[in-house]
């Protein structure tokens, strides 16, 4: 389906389904990144490295940052929903390498002490 640009979408019963399409492509890519973060636990694994690299986190969050801003998406927001999804990443890892929780569908860290969440650098 070739979408609609914003600007032609006359109505709301045109406009949604724009919405639907594109959030359905947000989950292909997060099902996407998924299989390289199960493929960077069973390396790290291998390499006796921790699911959580704190520099490694932080170049992701500069990145998503520069990324947005660039893109005149809001830095802040975009680090916030980033965090949300190194978070779940993070636990994901862990529960491959047996060192986080079981359960990874909703998986939420550990503890707070465990979160890569912070609040936005501005």
């Amino acid at each position: 389906m070739t979408r609609t640009p914003p600007h032609l979408c006359a109505d709301m019963a045109e406009l949604r389904p724009q919405i639907d399409e594109i959030d359905a492509a947000l989950i292909d890519l997060l099902v996407e990144r998924s299989g390289y973060i199960d493929r960077a636990a069973e390396i790290k694994a291998t390499a006796g490295l921790p699911a959580c690299i704190a520099d490694r986190v932080e170049e992701v969050v500069a990145n998503v940052r520069r990324h947005a801003s660039a893109r005149g998406l809001d830095p802040d927001l975009t680090e916030r929903i980033w965090r949300q999804l190194i978070d779940w990443s993070i636990a994901r890892e862990e529960a491959r390498l047996g060192t986080g929780p079981a359960q990874v569908s909703g998986a939420q860290p550990a503890s707070p002490a465990g979160s890569t969440s912070k609040a936005p650098a501005r």
